[in-house]
């Protein structure tokens, strides 16, 4: 039944919703704000042909932690074991290329020690230290607005503490 005072067109496909038996699910991913000595570690990476810039991030797979998750794509896109620190927060965002929504979980981290040998994963040319200034002159360039929001509320000092996070095995 649709919500009171919502119009609905002749033909027109009723919105994704649960109570229309019609699902949607946003892609759930996770970033980690790295810093080191005043510089953010940031991926170069290329998608759709185009060379961009991104937080070590990617999708939560099945039956991983938001925890394990953000470890696991930072080690596989930089090399780079890390120590989260913080929550950062929760960023929703749909794409206006394709319409995909992401749910996007930001931590911060310090970086711990660097697999130099370590392959990086696909599409990944490689992972830089920029300092914000750098990373925000390059704001064309961000894979997506959730790039710089991360780090914008980070400098911030927004912080939350890991433990806001509880998975269930």
């Amino acid at each position: 039944m649709p919500r009171p005072g919502a119009r609905r067109r002749c033909g027109q496909v009723p919105a994704l919703s649960y109570r229309s038996g019609r699902f949607w699910q946003p892609d759930v991913t996770v970033a980690t704000v790295v810093v080191r000595d005043g510089r953010l570690l940031v991926v170069e990476e290329t998608v759709g042909g185009a060379r961009v810039l991104n937080q070590p991030a990617g999708h939560l797979e099945p039956d991983e932690s938001l925890l394990d998750a953000a470890l696991r794509e930072t080690l596989e896109e930089t090399g780079w074991d890390v120590e989260l620190t913080a929550f950062i927060g929760a960023y929703q965002w749909k794409s206006p290329s394709d319409g995909r929504h992401f749910l996007r979980m930001a931590f911060a981290a310090e970086p711990l020690l660097h697999h130099a040998d370590r392959p990086l994963d696909d599409g990944i040319v490689q992972a830089l230290w920029l300092t914000p200034g750098e990373l925000q002159a390059q704001s064309a360039r961000h894979r997506s607005p959730l790039v710089w929001r991360a780090v914008e509320d980070f400098l911030a000092g927004r912080r939350f503490p890991l433990q806001a996070l509880t998975h269930f095995a």
